[in-house]
């Protein structure tokens, strides 16, 4: 069996949470995550950006930098990069093939019970890669939660909880104070841990979780002074000044480059040493595919995962600022909160195209314009993303945008379909 064929083959068997696995695997492979200073990115929404600008900026400053995120667009390969670029598929393939190697020996052997996860292939094929690469530090996007996730096996020297809203309620709890106590399992005894804003009943729970382990909480805005120059920004923190800094597009991407610039700041008061002014330039270069991405065309395309209620709100507050008018292509995860996401981003839309993908998690259309209620009375219902697409690029009038939203795994799959 192929490296390839048997990542593939561990996407089956879904999600699995817990430590003690990966832990068993990681040190038959002599421990890699060990190999480099990491740092760890939590959160319902934003980890991803933060991720993107702390490597952008770290690479910037002339370090060589492991990323890992999720899940990816169009290749797998997306998820492991140095340097920023993508992990080679002949490395991927190399780095899996250890893995897997490792795994057997294991199971054969009682020590594991079964072959690991996908995610959990991955992110030790990521560490193994690293490692190879010889990377100085790696910046890690958290996969779901915190404290049961497989990037939770390393000792961060600083970490980052973004956000901390509804998503995943049927693996991280049903309030925001238990998601909050999962997203706290990255907070590290006498390391510090930057908070963005969050709900006054999750910031309690992440307060007391950092008491009770000896960890330090960042408030990410406390101190903090945003200075708007056209497009730049200038940020003054208690540590340091950032000058003419440039978001990613959407307002709440200005709350994630302060996460961003805190969790460098707190990484360099824990030991990494880099050159601020180019890790200054480097935050304003990073780059994060499907999330506000425009592509040109008749109609242009505006593509953004809004995978659930909050970021469905925060792509609406972009595209009020448009002024444009805008027809909707959607799909949706059935474990997403549909209603809440239609109530959001239809009532903008002149049209709305409802369609789904090949992933045995979406939803059909029949089902989100049902779970949406009158948000989606005179949706067009189309299960074939292809043809979705071309109804949808139909309807949109001169001047008018196309956006797609609701899965990054419809974003995703227009993004093989552009063309």
């Amino acid at each position: 069996m192929s490296a390839l064929r048997y990542l593939e083959q561990r996407a089956r068997f879904g999600i699995k949470l817990g430590l003690r696995d990966v832990r068993r695997l990681l040190a038959a492979l002599g421990h890699p995550e060990r190999h480099c200073p990491v740092l760890l990115v939590a959160g319902t929404n934003g980890k991803g950006s933060v991720v993107a600008y702390a490597d952008a900026a770290l690479r910037a400053a002339g370090l060589r930098v492991g990323r890992y995120t999720s899940p990816h667009l169009l290749r797998v390969n997306e998820r492991i990069a140095v340097g920023g670029r993508d992990i080679s598929t002949a490395a991927l393939e190399r780095a899996i093939e250890h893995v897997r190697r490792a795994a057997q020996v294991l199971v054969e052997g009682g020590a594991l019970p079964a072959h690991p996860t996908h995610f959990e292939v991955l992110t030790a094929a990521a560490f193994l890669h690293f490692r190879r690469a010889r990377v100085q530090v790696a910046v890690l996007e958290v996969g779901l939660g915190g404290r049961l996730d497989a990037t939770n096996v390393t000792a961060p020297a600083a970490s980052a909880i973004v956000t901390v809203q509804r998503d995943h309620e049927q693996h991280l709890g049903r309030t925001l104070g238990r998601i909050a106590a999962e997203k706290a399992g990255v907070l590290r005894r006498g390391r510090p841990t930057v908070v963005g804003p969050v709900a006054a009943v999750a910031h309690r729970v992440l307060e007391r979780a950092a008491r009770a382990r000896g960890a330090r909480l960042v408030d990410a805005l406390a101190g903090v002074k945003v200075e708007r120059r056209g497009g730049a920004l200038d940020i003054h923190t208690p540590l340091g000044a950032w000058s003419g800094l440039r978001p990613l597009p959407g307002a709440h991407q200005e709350t994630n480059l302060v996460v961003a610039v805190r969790l460098l700041e707190e990484a360099r008061r824990r030991g990494l040493a880099f050159d601020n002014r180019r890790a200054a330039r480097g935050l304003s270069r990073a780059r994060w595919p499907g999330r506000l991405q425009w592509i040109p065309g008749t109609p242009p395309l505006l593509l953004d995962g809004a995978h659930n209620p909050a970021a469905a709100l925060a792509l609406a507050g972009y595209l009020r600022t448009l002024g444009r008018p805008l027809v909707l292509l959607f799909g949706a995860m059935r474990d997403k909160r549909i209603a809440a996401m239609a109530a959001a981003l239809f009532p903008l839309a002149r049209r709305v195209v409802l369609t789904s993908v090949d992933v045995a998690r979406a939803a059909r259309p029949e089902e989100i314009a049902r779970r949406a209620g009158i948000a989606a009375r005179g949706a067009l219902l189309e299960p074939d993303p292809a043809r979705a697409l071309g109804r949808a690029r139909r309807l949109t009038p001169r001047g008018g945008v196309l956006v797609v939203a609701g899965s990054l795994y419809l974003v995703g799959e227009v993004l093989r379909r552009r063309k």
